[in-house]
């Protein structure tokens, strides 16, 4: 045997036999897989390494000489690697370390078989990295071509290691090593502590275990699933349906809830301290069957109760425990949704008849009832979707009806209380908010609006309520007028505000023309009217919801000539326009000259009707109530209410001891014993019978303007449809307007009746409720 060239501490020129190093290689190796931890020295590595090495080099001449022949290490292609035998040695020597073990491990139980166990495995898997080096020729040559020829009980060094392992050690213990974690593992959920990096350890080892046969170096799970885990989730499920009837039987729901979450908890902390991450899906899916599932019916028996006391914490348990199994929310979202619906109705009804006349109260009563429960759903139910849902269903059956709605017999009352405490908020007063608060309040209107169903009501009277604040320059900014306007378009689109946004397109483009008119006075005309203070707002009709008066009213001469010098300064600036004077809606000033107790006079803000009154008393000291009729040209209704306010204000007085019912023959004349703190004084105070006549007027008008857009719905899905059944075309309608409102079906047969009249629709023949568009 001649060497040319050799690895560091081989002997050159020397024949290479098994018997000759296998002695010092079994010794070697019996070191290192008992006594690793106490040292092996590089040299006799490398040496065992070296013997190794020589062994598996040498090819097979034909005479069965062995002699190493290469120039490197590697030798040449083709040679006829030797290693049958030294693999077969390993194998023996392998298999008769596991049997020196299993004699040990069969004297110890419980966790003393762990400990041994482990520590073992621990020295083992070490001791055989360094072993596997010492192989690592045999595993590169003989073993890698024994494997490539397909030979199946062929593995590396490292992986015979394990699976020797495997099958001589772990394969008799696994029962009582299996037995030994699931007791410890029970021991700690009783309360005890236990050493888990031993369990952790060990069941690494189940893990490692785990060998591929196709591909062996890969680890595949199945002896942890099928040696430990199918037990272990068996236990834990046995275990846990003990615990929890027994539990739940000696405690309140809420209780057991906190010991439900206490439980998954440590589950979950368990699978990450020492168990495989793969079993904690399975394992969670287990413990919440036994403890979520199968007491269902508990748990949402005590929903009611809690949302009854408003014990917040026990309720986003409750959510967070039953959001985990199937379906197990749904009860819950229909309790919620009647839970909230009766809270709501049982707070507008404690708020009685004041509801209905004070419209923040109202509004603060709703509010009240969303917040609560909305901070609920957000929380504790972390804006779930379905609770989502059910919120949504309860606030829009108890805003729309309830006590208020039901004592005024319409839905649409809400909508009408809505807009007048929109009113509230965007008028001068002393009672407004601070600005700051302003947006917030209004998202909160808003909040509300969000439930109205009668929409259209709303527009109707927030548009009469702008009106009057644009005309009688009552807002409190402009600006926040422009911010309720932004969030009504956002909320119901571009279409539902046009109208109000011209309102203030006509405002800027009056107060222009009243400039050009004022110039033209003072250039053209060359007068100052009077000495009276004009102005004059010119508003679009189609733009703006007003009305001219029931009656015709005859305007002061005092207020005449300029009445008519403006309207023949518009003539020319627009011809073919005509002006409706709405003298219900103007007002004015006059300063008293009669009263000697105040030289100075006090200034009266007033209506014009009042002002026309006020200016008969100019010329006859007493008039009665037939004069003023006639002079004036108010209806009795109109100058009935004109004349209360006045008596109330004390400006006037009667000769029927101040009863606010008088006839034709009662007489009036100024109060000449008139006295007040204020020099200037406010006496338009609007009579409640006129609010209730407008509210009752705006109703009628939301009623009309009903029928025609459910016309204008029926006509436009037809003219598309061409042919459409009675029950097609009713939900078809329905869905077009209920944004806006929601109508009701006795209308639309009526608006349908009404077209096939006006011969829009015609009913198709032989064919039952059928209609067909007339082109």
């Amino acid at each position: 045997m001649s060497v040319t060239s050799a690895p560091p501490g081989s002997v050159s020129q020397k024949s290479v036999s098994l018997d000759e190093i296998w002695p010092e290689l079994h010794d070697g190796m019996y070191k290192i897989i008992t006594d690793l931890y106490k040292g092996f020295p590089r040299e006799k590595w490398m040496l065992l390494y070296t013997h190794v090495y020589n062994y598996c080099a040498a090819s097979q001449s034909k005479s069965g000489v062995m002699k190493v022949s290469s120039t490197t290490k590697q030798a040449a292609p083709g040679a006829n690697y030797v290693g049958e035998e030294l693999y077969s040695n390993l194998n023996h020597f392998l298999k008769g370390h596991m049997k020196d073990l299993l004699k040990v491990a069969e004297t110890k139980m419980d966790e003393s078989l762990l400990n041994y166990y482990y520590s073992e495995w621990d020295r083992y898997t070490c001791a055989m990295k360094y072993i596997n080096n010492i192989f690592q020729y045999l595993n590169r040559y003989w073993i890698k071509r024994e494997i490539d020829d397909g030979k199946k009980e062929v593995y590396e060094v490292l992986v015979l290691s394990l699976v020797i392992w495997r099958d001589c050690l772990f394969g008799p213990l696994k029962t009582r090593l299996t037995s030994a974690l699931l007791e410890l593992i029970e021991s700690e959920r009783n309360g005890y502590q236990i050493n888990t990096s031993l369990v952790k350890g060990v069941i690494h080892g189940y893990v490692s275990l785990g060998l591929n046969r196709e591909k062996p170096k890969e680890t595949i799970l199945q002896v942890y699933k099928s040696s430990f885990e199918e037990q272990f989730l068996a236990s834990t499920e046995n275990y846990y349906t003990n615990e929890s009837m027994k539990f739940i039987s000696e405690n309140t729901v809420a209780d057991y809830m906190k010991k439900v979450e206490s439980r998954l908890n440590e589950e979950t902390k368990r699978v990450q301290q020492y168990l495989h991450q793969s079993t904690e899906t399975e394992l969670i899916t287990r413990c919440e069957k036994v403890l979520i599932e199968k007491v269902v019916e508990n748990i949402w028996g005590e929903f009611q109760t809690l949302l009854e006391t408003d014990k917040i914490s026990d309720l986003t348990r409750m959510y967070a425990l039953l959001s985990r199994i199937p379906r197990g929310l749904e009860p819950l979202r229909a309790t919620l949704e009647k839970h909230v619906q009766n809270v709501g109705l049982q707070a507008v009804s404690a708020i009685g008849s004041a509801g209905t006349v004070d419209p923040k109260l109202y509004v603060d009563t709703l509010l009240q009832v969303f917040k609560k429960y909305n901070d609920l759903v957000t929380g504790a139910f972390r804006s779930d979707t379905g609770f989502v849902a059910s919120l949504d269903k309860a606030c829009r059956r108890f805003i729309n009806e309830n006590a208020v709605t039901q004592a005024a017999k319409s839905s649409s009352k809400s909508p009408e209380l809505l807009a007048r405490y929109t009113d509230f908020l965007l008028k001068k007063s002393a009672k407004n908010p601070e600005e700051s608060e302003m947006d917030h309040l209004l998202n909160e209107v808003m909040t509300v609006f969000k439930y109205i169903e009668d929409k259209d009501v709303f527009q109707d009277f927030y548009s009469k309520m702008l009106a009057k604040r644009l005309i009688h320059g009552t807002s409190t900014s402009e600006d926040l007028e422009g911010v309720m306007i932004g969030k009504l378009k956002s909320t119901c689109g571009y279409e539902y505000t046009s109208k109000l946004q011209r309102m203030f397109t006509d405002m800027s483009l009056s107060r222009e023309l009243l400039d050009r008119f004022n110039t033209h006075v003072e250039q053209v005309e060359q007068t100052t009217l009077g000495g009276i203070d004009f102005s004059v707002l010119v508003l679009a009709t189609g733009s703006w919801p007003l009305q001219p008066p029931a009656t015709n009213f005859s305007i002061p001469k005092e207020l005449q000539s300029c009445e008519q010098l403006f309207q023949k300064f518009y003539q020319v600036q627009y011809s073919g326009r005509k002006l409706n004077w709405l003298h219900h809606l103007s007002k004015g000033e006059l300063k008293t000259k009669y009263l000697p107790s105040n030289k100075t006079g006090y200034t009266l803000q007033c209506s014009t009707y009042q002002i026309g009154v006020l200016l008969q008393f100019n010329s006859v000291e007493e008039l009665t109530n037939e004069e003023l009729q006639g002079s004036t040209q108010l209806t009795d209704g109109i100058l009935k209410s004109t004349l209360v306010t006045l008596l109330k204000s004390k400006i006037l007085v009667s000769d029927n001891d101040g009863e606010e019912e008088f006839g034709k023959t009662t007489k009036f004349s100024l109060n000449k014993q008139f006295k007040n703190k204020k020099t200037k004084i406010f006496i338009n105070v609007p009579v409640l019978a006129q609010v209730k006549e407008e509210i009752d007027t705006t109703h009628k008008t939301v009623e009309e303007d009903r029928k025609h857009q459910i016309q204008a719905a029926i006509v436009r899905i037809m003219k598309m449809r061409k042919q459409l059944s009675h029950s097609s075309l009713m939900s078809e309608v329905i869905a077009q307007l209920q944004t806006r409102f929601n109508p009701k079906v006795n209308v639309i047969k009526k608006c349908i009746d009404i077209l096939i009249e006006r011969e829009y629709l015609q009913r198709v023949e032989g064919q039952k409720d059928m209609y067909s568009y007339v082109a």
